[in-house]
C-alpha cells in the first residue's frame, strides 16, 4: 500500500500551501473579521495536519488531540464572532 503514504504526503503539502493565503489574510486583512477568519482557517489547517500525521505515522493516540483541538477551535470561532459583532455596535 505505497499509494496511501504518497496521498497523505500530497495532502500535507496542499494543506501547507493553503496556509499562505491564510497568513496573508491575517497580516493584511482590512477588518478584524478578515483576520479572525484567517486565523481560524490556519488553526483548522493545523488540526488537519495533526490528523494526517497521526494516520501517516500510525499514532492514533494523536487523534484525541485532534478532537480537543476541534472543540477549542469551534469555541474560539464562536467567541470571535460574538466579539466582532459586539464591537460593531
Amino acid at each position: 500500500m505505497i499509494a496511501v503514504p504518497v496521498i497523505i504526503d500530497v495532502a500535507l503539502v496542499v494543506l501547507a500551501l493553503t496556509l499562505l493565503p491564510a497568513a496573508w489574510r491575517v497580516a493584511t486583512g482590512p477588518t478584524e473579521a478578515d483576520r479572525a477568519i484567517g486565523a481560524d482557517h490556519a488553526f483548522f489547517v493545523f488540526v488537519a495536519v495533526v490528523a494526517l500525521l497521526a494516520v501517516r505515522i500510525q499514532r492514533f493516540e494523536m487523534l484525541d488531540v485532534v478532537v480537543i483541538g476541534t472543540l477549542v477551535g469551534f469555541l474560539s470561532a464562536v467567541f470571535l464572532a460574538r466579539y466582532i459583532s459586539r464591537s460593531r455596535r
